[in-house]
C-alpha cells in the first residue's frame, strides 16, 4: 500500500506563499537601491550629503546563522549620535561590524541631524557593497588584512564584534588598534556641561559587546582608556544576552561604571 501523497495544509501554504513574497519584494527593493546607487553614483561618493539613496536597515533581512542582530531605533541613532559628536567635516570614522550605526548614519548626515565626516564601513556581509567606496569587505579572522592606506587612518573608531569569544574581541581589538589615529587613552575631556555635551574628545573608541566579555575588552583595549558604560545596548530581535557600551569617553548619555 503506498503512501498517501504529502500534502501542506492550506494555512501552511498560505504562510509560505507570503513568507516568499515577502523575501522577494525585499530582494527586488534591494536590486532597485543597488541601482539606483550605481546610476547616482558621483553625489554618493560625496561623503557630506551621504548620497541620494534612502536606505534604511530593513532593506537588510539579519542572517542569525552569520551572528547578524541589528540594533533597534533608539540604539543606533544613540551610538551614532554619540560617535560623531563634535566631529569636523574631514575627520575620519569607521564602523567596524557595524552596518545599523553605519546605515544609521549615513540617514541622519542626509538629514542634516548630526555632523558631516567621512564615514566607512568594514563588514563580512557583501550586501553592503551597495555603498561602494565606503565599504570594505572585513573579515575578523584576518584581522590585517585590509587596505593599507587604512592604518592610522581614522579619527574615531566603532566595532560590535559579531561573536562573543575571547578570540574574536581579540582579533577585532588588533583591527581597530590598526585602524585608529590613537591609542593613548582620553584626548581633551568634557566641556563641563551638566549633561555631558559638547565633549572635546578627538578619537573617540566605542566598543558594543556582551557585558561578559567584559574582561577581555578591558584587557584588549585598556591602553586606549576604553571603559566600561552603564548604556544598554538593545537589539531589534530582543537578545537575551546582557549588551553594553564600552567607551573611551563619558558623555550625557555614556557614563564609565565604577
Amino acid at each position: 500500500m503506498e503512501d498517501d501523497d504529502f500534502q501542506l495544509s492550506a494555512s501552511t501554504l498560505s504562510a509560505l506563499q507570503e513568507f516568499m513574497q515577502e523575501k522577494d519584494a525585499r530582494q527586488k527593493r534591494f536590486e532597485e537601491l543597488k541601482a539606483q546607487a550605481e546610476a547616482d553614483d558621483e553625489e554618493r561618493k560625496s561623503a557630506a550629503p551621504g548620497g541620494t539613496v534612502a536606505v534604511t536597515m530593513e532593506d537588510f533581512e539579519a542572517d542569525w546563522n552569520a551572528s547578524q542582530f541589528w540594533y533597534d531605533e533608539e540604539t543606533s541613532r544613540a551610538l551614532a549620535e554619540e560617535l560623531v559628536e563634535g566631529v569636523e567635516e574631514d575627520d575620519h570614522v569607521a564602523l567596524v561590524s557595524a552596518p545599523s550605526v553605519f546605515v544609521k548614519l549615513k540617514n541622519l548626515m542626509k538629514d542634516g541631524l548630526v555632523p558631516k565626516c567621512n564615514i566607512h564601513l568594514f563588514e563580512y556581509d557583501n550586501r553592503f557593497t551597495l555603498f561602494g567606496p565606503e565599504f570594505t569587505f572585513y573579515d575578523f579572522n584576518e584581522p590585517l588584512k585590509l587596505p593599507l592606506k587604512f592604518k592610522g587612518f581614522f579619527d574615531r573608531v566603532l566595532v560590535d564584534p559579531p561573536f562573543l569569544s575571547e578570540e574574536c574581541q581579540t582579533k577585532a581589538a588588533i583591527t581597530v588598534r590598526w585602524l585608529a589615529k590613537s591609542w593613548t587613552g582620553i584626548v581633551g575631556g568634557n566641556t563641563g556641561r551638566p549633561d555631558g555635551v559638547g565633549s572635546r574628545q578627538e578619537h573617540r573608541i566605542i566598543v558594543c559587546t556582551g557585558e561578559r566579555m567584559k574582561d577581555v575588552v578591558t584587557k584588549m583595549y585598556g591602553k586606549a582608556g576604553v571603559r566600561c558604560t552603564g548604556f544598554e545596548v538593545r537589539h531589534a530581535q530582543g537578545l537575551s544576552n546582557e549588551f553594553r557600551c564600552y567607551a573611551n569617553f563619558e558623555s550625557g548619555r555614556l557614563k564609565w561604571e565604577n
